[in-house]
């Protein structure tokens, strides 16, 4: 019998739990504690601890992923943060790059940066940009400047100088006198958090890694803390938003890297999913209590980026949100969940989200205060939900409520009954999720065409055949485990880490030694990292340069041979990044000499290699356990829907729609129009009728 492991996603509204031995799985889903998230996860591995059967002791390896890093960016709830920068440099966050994602709006709205102007503080000292020193560190200056933030209360710093990803050593100096004078404070360097050149970018992702490393460091030392009581005395691993594991020590160190790790965990699990049943071509929903992510996979592996922005002020608008230079699976994620708060407008128009009922209270079906319709109550208005059975059974709704808050805050606005202020609510969060996906797809040259949607989440099985009619795709898979998607992809994901750093080479006088130094200096310092959790297990090693033709304002990712490079391999990549520009842009620039910005080095474990799975000859379906009466979102008509256990469908079953397939962590609604198979793993294949 092999070890057990263990992997806790945290969401804004259910925390979810799964534990796997022996190719069997146990799964607990719980209400999310905002107030010590680590309470909530505590109770969420009792439970299915228990219900496996296991002892802690009988756990080999323990693996999380949360979203409180975004949410205490969002919610602005983080530290007091102070910016020590170069004198003239101050303003770097608020300037931008000066573009405007809506150069129309007149009265645009900008994000406020993380850190006020009074807390961004300059010091003598200036770098060029080969890193020589034009004006060396004024040290008295830095004292100074740590006796303001000590009377202004400033409880975290982040450092960021020019050129600093050059040379560090203004960086490191002004680091070490902090902490000589101050050494409880946190300290950030964009020389370590994004050592990379653009300033804005640079100091947006090192002020907001500064920003909520007290908190996720204070969370993560609480957890494990409360995991070594329970005797749980396993490596505590943490999900980073690139999709590959670290250390606990790592992610307390850079919790900024953390950002995604729940939706991360996510497009691992389809990836895997798509994998096992040979498809190349998937679009991975996921809908939690808060959120919907959105996530395009191709050819096994999903989209993957080093920039990414969080708390857009403009909904779907690229440039609105603060920059983070990070690795990143790349998706696009909006505020659409069970738990997202409808409202009419000004001009008579349901909208849906971005508020979150969260948790506490929660939707008002949930009996615990909340007097806000959200989806959930919707939902259960139509019909959708049974409220003996929901989560499991674990949480009992309250259909009198949600209707009270439909009506009140719907209906009464719009001369509707609850229940046709709920079908509104219903298809506007449908609309908004399928808008999120054809903005996604425009943004990544992409379409649907030939796409299947691999659904999970608790809402994503319940929403999926409305998106895919709007989306026009015909295939929806639903997963075994699908309520607690994002958790099982954690214990599919491989340890891993990038290292990125920037050095200025053109192909024209392209420095072998001074390349090679340095791809062996990020080699040996992500190796480094992985090993500490690897176990010893083999490990594969990719590397990138990020190059563009000469006077261009973006770069192209180039795969570079794992291993020092020669006179001939620099040709051949020169070479290469014609074909990738070409692949791009229809054809490439001649007589255009290329420029690298930077090199990106990742050493991951390797991942076990998959057969897809082999068909299944047909088997008659099971009786209906009960029956629901059922609104259609589409005709409006209401009517009685068989419910089906997913435990009692035998592999090859095919059942036809109108149906809900029921299980603890979700449920699937088959609409009208679509049947459903079990294949060969367990998954729910929806197909919709010609």
């Amino acid at each position: 019998m092999t070890a057990a492991r263990l992997a806790v996603d945290i969401g804004g509204t259910f925390t979810d739990v799964a534990v796997e031995r022996d190719e069997r799985r146990w799964t607990a889903k719980v209400l999310t504690t905002p107030a010590a998230p680590e309470q909530g996860v505590l109770e969420g591995v009792r439970q299915v601890l228990a219900a496996a059967a296991l002892a802690p002791a009988d756990i080999a390896l323990a693996i999380h992923g949360t979203t409180l890093a975004t949410n205490a960016i969002i919610e602005r709830k983080g530290a007091r943060t102070a910016l020590l920068t170069t004198e003239g440099f101050r303003d770097v966050l608020a300037l931008g790059n000066e573009s405007r994602y809506d150069q129309y709006d007149l009265n645009i709205e900008l994000p406020e940066p993380l850190v006020p102007r009074r807390w961004r503080l300059p010091v003598t000292e200036r770098l060029d940009n080969t890193g020589r020193v034009l004006l060396p560190l004024d040290e008295a200056e830095v004292a100074a400047q740590v006796t303001f933030m000590r009377a202004a209360g400033i409880e975290s710093v982040a450092i960021g100088f020019l050129h600093a990803f050059v040379n560090p050593a203004h960086e490191r100096r002004a680091a070490a006198i902090l902490r000589e004078l101050w050494p409880e404070v946190p300290v950030s360097l964009s020389s370590e958090v994004s050592p990379e050149m653009r300033e804005w970018e640079r100091f947006s992702t090192t002020v907001a890694n500064a920003y909520v490393q007290p908190l996720m460091a204070s969370y993560l030392r609480r957890l494990e803390s409360g995991l070594r009581e329970m005797d749980l005395g396993c490596p505590l691993f943490l999900m980073l938003s690139g999709g590959g594991l670290t250390t606990l020590e790592t992610a307390a160190r850079f919790p900024i890297r953390l950002v995604e790790s729940g939706p991360a965990g996510g497009a691992i699990f389809s990836a895997h999913v798509a994998r096992q049943r040979g498809l190349d071509r998937v679009l991975s929903f996921d809908m939690g209590g808060t959120t919907a992510k959105i996530c395009m996979i191709d050819d096994y592996r999903p989209q993957a980026s080093r920039s990414f922005e969080v708390a857009r002020v403009g909904r779907f608008r690229k440039g609105s949100g603060l920059p983070l230079r990070i690795p990143v699976i790349e998706m696009v994620e909006i505020g659409a969940g069970g738990g997202s708060i409808a409202h009419v407008d000004a001009m008579g128009l349901i909208h849906v989200g971005p508020e979150s009922a969260g948790a506490d209270p929660g939707p008002a079906c949930y009996g615990r205060g909340g007097t806000r319709p959200a989806v959930t109550d919707a939902n259960l208005a139509l019909g959708r939900y049974d409220p003996e059975h929901f989560a499991g059974g674990a949480l009992r709704l309250h259909p009198e409520p949600a209707r009270d808050a439909l009506a009140a805050a719907i209906g009464g606005r719009l001369g509707l009954s609850a229940e046709m202020a709920a079908l509104g609510v219903v298809e506007m969060v449908d609309e908004n999720m399928a808008n999120a996906a054809r903005v996604h797809a425009i943004e990544s040259g992409k379409g649907f065409e030939g796409r299947t949607i691999i659904a999970f989440g608790g809402g994503g099985p319940v929403h999926g055949c409305r998106v895919a009619e709007k989306l026009g795709v015909r295939r929806i898979l639903v997963p075994t485990g699908a309520g607690v998607g994002s958790a099982i992809g954690f214990l599919r994901a491989p340890v891993a880490y990038e290292v990125v750093r920037s050095l200025y080479q053109r192909f024209g006088s392209f420095d072998v030694p001074a390349v090679n130094a340095l791809l062996g200096a990020m080699a040996a310092e992500a190796a480094g990292v992985v090993a500490q959790g690897s176990f010893g297990a083999p490990t594969t090693e990719g590397r990138l340069a990020y190059m563009r033709y000469v006077g261009q304002g973006h770069e192209i990712a180039v795969p570079l041979p794992a291993r020092d490079l020669t006179e001939a391999d620099v040709r051949e990549i020169r070479a290469l990044y014609d074909v990738e520009y070409t692949r791009f842009y229809d054809r490439p620039v001649p007589g255009s000499d290329v420029e690298v910005l930077s090199f990106a080095v990742t050493v991951a474990t390797l991942t076990e290699a998959i057969e897809p799975v082999a068909d299944v000859v047909p088997a008659p379906g099971p009786a209906p356990i009960r029956a629901q009466m059922v609104r259609d979102t589409v005709t409006g008509e209401v009517a009685a829907w068989p419910v089906f256990a997913r435990a009692a469908i035998a592999p090859g079953a095919v059942l036809s729609g109108p149906c809900i397939v029921a299980e603890d962590e979700t449920s699937t609604l088959v609409g009208a129009g679509w049947t459903c198979r079990m294949d060969g793993l367990g998954y729910l294949e929806l197909m919709r009728d010609a």
